[in-house]
């Protein structure tokens, strides 16, 4: 076995030399797999070698349940530990999650008295997680040189990388630690792999505010946005990142080492990504996730690994009632999920609760790009039940002498909306803790013989898709302005949670 140097667990009581002894871990093991995957390329490597690294590791001792001394932000929902016990996780990329573990170490140490461990953990690195991101080494291999890889190197194991912390169904064995995290470092690295994959563009890319919607107009008129906000030497946004890694710098600023490395993409991606670039990574992401569920699901799937600070999914619907305008809004404050995508991990009997934060933004953000007072919001704006369903043709379901009919059960459920991906994206949000919310606009009243045609929907569309987006920026401003400690509900989390946010 071809192992790196061993390190010695360490401990500290100031987080940021434990940062540092996680990068030192973890540069040192992916810098040894590159290495040895550069001389099996090469063919100096032979077949009968085993080569290993470990992801680094953090570990916290807690003597007790109470925290060691008031928190200054009383109101945060993360950052201690629910009881007495040995909690810890396997960590990764601490380039890109730098930030956010300080964050949550400063915390630990803060409301637990002690020191944080930090060490090798028992977990190998798969080599596939451990290229640089325009690495494609293992392209120049043979076939028969790629099927021995797995005798040489790690490869991904399913098994280490399921959601059930996430889920709320992991038990840990005897003398097994408790978890520090909700997703552990093999089920990160598979995120930012898959992202990659469906966005089209890095995972250092994505911001702390993700816009997700159904309809291309909406990724049209963000493009126009991003592009003046770049000609634009007042901007409070740095960059404008295009699938493919194509990055636009705002007027004045000098491009980055990497920037040249975009290159336009031969088709656009599954779910193409687009992002508004701040210093401080509170931009804005929009992602098209097209339409149905099941995208809804694979997406947030994956974002969810970054722990944004808020989604929101801003797209078209059908309005339910006949007292409902075409381009009326419709704000969600609950939902009737029959997606089908989510009943093995969030099962149907869970509500979906509205969160305030974000129920209050949207609703602000509506009155202040429309122009309406807020008394009179409710002559464009309806507040209610919000359906999604997988079934895109659902109209077409017998109405007559069946058991029940999607009419029925829409009039029981008192909805005023239909789409395909809104109670996914927020059921996702619940489920692993990343605040919600939905703004649709309704396009079409199929229950009242309004359906969308080519020519009522392409002036539809020119009419409203513009406000519709501004009041979602306008929204992501709001909640930017309340802070992350104002958004992490303690709706979201579980009686024993995991410490990190």
């Amino acid at each position: 076995m071809h192992l790196p140097a061993f390190t010695a667990p360490t401990r500290h009581t100031d987080a940021a030399s434990a940062l540092a002894q996680v990068q030192a871990i973890y540069n040192a093991a992916i810098g040894h797999l590159r290495t040895a995957m550069q001389a099996y390329v090469q063919g100096e490597l032979g077949a009968e070698q085993r080569v290993r690294a470990h992801y680094p590791l953090v570990r916290l001792h807690a003597a007790h349940s109470q925290q060691h001394e008031p928190l200054t932000h009383t109101r945060l929902s993360y950052g201690f530990v629910a009881g007495p016990g040995k909690f810890e996780t396997t960590l990764t990329r601490p380039d890109l999650y730098a930030s956010y573990y300080l964050n949550q170490f400063e915390l630990l140490l803060l409301n637990h008295a002690g020191e944080l461990e930090v060490g090798i953990s028992s977990q190998p690195i798969p080599i596939h997680f451990s290229f640089a991101e325009h690495d494609h080494v293992e392209g120049h291999l043979s076939t028969e040189r790629r099927a021995l890889m797995r005798n040489v190197f790690d490869l991904p194991d399913l098994t280490v990388m399921d959601d059930g912390i996430a889920n709320g169904t992991h038990e840990p064995g005897p003398g097994e630690a408790q978890p520090l995290s909700l997703f552990t470092a093999p089920r990160v690295d598979y995120s930012l792999q898959r992202l990659r994959h469906y966005s089209g563009t890095a995972p250092e890319w994505f911001q702390n505010f993700v816009l997700f919607t159904n309809y291309q107009f909406y990724i049209d008129e963000f493009i126009r946005l991003g592009h003046a906000e770049m000609a634009n030497p007042e901007s409070e946004y740095t960059a404008f990142i295009e699938p493919g890694n194509m990055v636009t710098r705002r007027v004045g600023l000098p491009a980055t080492a990497g920037d040249e490395l975009g290159q336009p993409p031969p088709r656009l991606p599954q779910m193409p990504a687009y992002h508004l670039l701040r210093a401080d990574r509170s931009g804005i992401s929009m992602v098209n996730i097209g339409v149905g569920p099941s995208n809804a699901k694979t997406i947030t799937d994956h974002i969810a690994v970054l722990r944004p600070h808020a989604w929101l999914m801003l797209g078209h619907c059908a309005g339910l009632r006949n007292s409902q305008q075409l381009g009326d809004y419709v704000l969600a404050h609950a939902y009737v999920r029959e997606d089908h995508v989510l009943d093995e991990e969030l099962p149907l009997w869970v509500p979906i609760p509205a969160l305030a934060e974000i129920q209050q933004a949207l609703e602000t953000a509506v009155a202040d790009v429309s122009g309406v007072s807020r008394q009179a919001l409710k002559s464009i704006m309806r507040t209610g039940t919000v359906a999604s369903t997988d079934n895109r043709n659902w109209e077409l379901l017998p109405a007559r002498n069946a058991p029940t009919t999607p009419q029925r059960r829409l009039s029981q459920s008192r909805a005023v909306a239909l789409d395909m991906e809104s109670a996914t994206i927020a059921a996702n949000g619940f489920r692993f803790r990343v605040p919600y919310g939905t703004l649709l606009c309704v396009s079409d009243k199929p229950l009242h013989g309004e359906i969308k045609l080519p020519g009522m929907a392409t002036h539809f569309y020119r009419e409203r898709v513009d406000q519709h987006l501004r009041i979602g920026i306008r929204a992501v401003e709001l909640l930017r302005q309340q802070g992350p400690e104002q958004l992490h509900s303690r709706k979201l989390r579980s009686f024993a949670e995991v410490a990190f946010q």
